[in-house]
């Protein structure tokens, strides 16, 4: 469970194409900043006010650094948002349950904080496009002949998290092939990995990866092909906006848009990873 958030506040400078969704807002008194993160930010006004949630607990997506501030590859997306949308942002933390509650109150205009794409999340927010895509992945002892097709690991134990997406996509491509273990957390799963009581297990590629480069996890690496299935992985990561704000969404999205094409997505995603995240 995610227990923090950070809520980037997106300040938009008065253009044209922003000022027409609401009137000006007369500026408060500024507030002091906080010694540490606090759980509400201080308000600001502006032609429009972008509140841009992103992680604090979840490295290195998002993270405090060693002086309390934000800091990550989803940090870093944001920033550069920030300046392509001609905008100024500051930091606070923030419970991870507050962000969608707390979006559709208005208390912030833009969630980004590892936001999965699902059916109910389309149903209430307008969300942009893809930012990031971690594909699901094995993992497994080194030197194991697993570096290759997943058909390599029929009739090997495969550990995955119970009532996950990475549980669905093993039952649906291993079910009659493998001996799955279910397991309340990947912690669990890995756990069990590392005292040789399975022979790979399957999760999140980011998540496998960080694990492979603790102490915890030297025994293993991850192996074989991503895995990308939008039926039961889905479909990646998107900021989260509300519905009516059509040209916010639009502005974002042109923002990630040319990350892409002119290599600052990738530059930021090698800062942080040694594989791709699209």
């Amino acid at each position: 469970m995610r227990l923090l958030a950070v809520l980037l506040a997106l300040l938009l400078a008065a253009s044209t194409a922003f000022a027409q969704q609401q009137p000006p807002k007369p500026a408060p008194k500024p507030a002091p900043t906080p010694a540490k993160p606090a759980p509400k930010s201080p308000v600001h006004a502006a032609r429009l006010q972008d509140h841009h949630r992103t992680e604090a607990a979840f490295p290195p997506f998002n993270y405090l650094d060693k002086k309390g501030l934000p800091a990550g590859f989803e940090m870093e997306l944001a920033q550069e948002a920030c300046q392509r949308m001609k905008a100024e942002c500051e930091y606070t933390a923030v419970k991870w349950d507050d962000l969608i509650p707390g979006l559709l109150d208005k208390k912030f205009d833009i969630i980004m904080s590892s936001l999965e794409v699902n059916n109910e999340r389309r149903r209430r927010l307008g969300l942009s496009r893809r930012y990031y895509l971690s594909p699901g992945a094995f993992v497994a002892h080194k030197g194991e002949p697993f570096d290759g097709p997943p058909t390599l690991l029929r009739n090997k134990r495969i550990g995955v998290q119970k009532d996950s997406t990475h549980a669905d996509w093993i039952d649906k491509s291993f079910r009659r092939s493998a001996q799955i273990k279910r397991y309340p957390t990947l912690a669990d799963a890995l756990k069990a990995l590392a005292s040789d009581e399975l022979d790979a297990v399957f999760g999140d590629k980011v998540q496998l990866w960080l694990w492979s480069q603790k102490p915890d996890g030297k025994c293993c690496e991850v192996m074989g092909q991503d895995i990308k299935d939008n039926q039961t992985l889905g479909v990646g990561v998107s900021a989260g906006l509300r519905r009516e704000d059509a040209k916010l969404r639009d502005a974002l999205n042109k923002a990630f848009a040319e990350m892409n094409s002119d290599g600052t997505f990738k530059k930021l995603n090698e800062k942080y990873f040694p594989f791709p995240l699209n």
